[in-house]
């Protein structure tokens, strides 16, 4: 089980960059299994100008976004390097919102794969503030195709 992946090692993983990386830490990840990451949520946001300005709360489909890298580095652990550039998020089902993420909290994203296929593969997520369920879905990748 792999753990602590710290900022430089997520962004050797993922392709987003500021404004737009979701996680900042990997807390676990145990490669073709789960993952569990951190995003800190600060005022500082740029959404937070506009989403609310009187009462900032964290999009749900930024959310869901920090969900899907998430399982992106699942992916990118339980993958060939080769298949890397090839992974392409396909699909979101169930997506449920059951509480604000507001500034100062700090939003954990739980990833697990269900199903893996060879061009395909099935993740459920939640994601958590202080232990309390905030947002789930199932989401779904798709590897191959273009480059």
């Amino acid at each position: 089980m792999k753990q602590g992946y710290d900022i430089e090692r997520i962004l050797n993983l993922l392709p987003h960059r500021y404004p737009f990386v979701l996680v900042d830490r990997v807390l676990e990840l145990e490669p073709g299994v789960k993952i569990c990451a951190l995003k800190n949520v600060t005022i500082n946001e740029p959404f937070f100008q506009g989403h609310f300005p009187d009462k900032p709360i964290m999009p749900g489909v930024l959310i869901l976004e920090g969900i899907v890298q998430a399982g992106g580095l699942l992916l990118a652990e339980s993958l060939p390097p080769e298949t890397h550039s090839q992974v392409c998020f396909s699909g979101v089902d169930r997506a449920r919102f059951r509480a604000p993420v507001i500034p100062g909290d700090q939003l954990i994203f739980e990833v697990t794969i269900e199903k893996q296929r060879t061009r395909v593969v099935k993740m459920s997520a939640k994601a958590f503030v202080d232990n309390n369920r905030v947002a789930e879905a199932k989401i779904m990748a798709l590897i191959g195709g273009k480059e």
